[in-house]
């Protein structure tokens, strides 16, 4: 009863439970954090255009193809603590049509590890995926939203999503650029 084996698995039982509550607590101290709202960001946007292209899916109806450049300075430092290993960014444009109250479209992502400068400096850089609407609801829209989101990897616990409170808006224009 009081092998050497009983033993060693009872230690080993004993170490791993022991294990698990630290991951556990440890997770929980970060759980409540509004990473967020730790983040100093300034977005702006130059050279918004609109051109109307033939969507080859929809058969030979056109759709908008929106263009732009941003500027992006972020301090992600405060983001970084003890539990975070890396955050996966991502900027979204949002904005209403006619046709369809809510559109969201991602335009660029990136991955910031903990080891990489936290600090994000980017001039007029171009945005990383398409900005296609289904239709004809970026020509001349006046409220489009750039909202910077981040996804937290954490050593432990949960992947919670957040998003910075510091928005940009702006138009499109109201003719097509060829």
């Amino acid at each position: 009863m009081n092998t050497f084996l009983a033993r060693t698995n009872a230690v080993f039982a004993f170490a791993l439970s022991i294990l698990a509550a630290l991951t556990f607590f440890c997770a929980m101290s970060t759980s409540y954090k509004k990473y967020g709202d730790l983040v100093p960001i300034r977005i702006s946007t130059s050279r918004e255009s609109v051109r109307n292209l033939p969507n080859y899916q929809a058969g030979r109806e056109t759709c908008d193809l929106g263009m732009l450049n941003f500027d992006m300075d972020a301090d992600f430092s405060q983001a970084f603590d003890w539990n975070t290993k890396q955050l996966f960014l991502y900027l979204t444009a949002h904005y209403t049509t006619p046709a369809n109250v809510v559109n969201q479209v991602v335009l660029w992502d990136h991955i910031l590890l903990r080891s990489q400068n936290s600090k994000l400096s980017l001039k007029n850089h171009n945005v990383k995926y398409y900005f296609w609407d289904d239709g004809h609801g970026l020509k001349n829209n006046p409220n489009v939203t750039l909202t910077l989101s981040m996804n937290v990897i954490p050593n432990a616990g949960m992947l919670p999503i957040f998003s910075v409170p510091k928005t940009h808006t702006f138009s499109f224009p109201s003719s097509y650029t060829h």
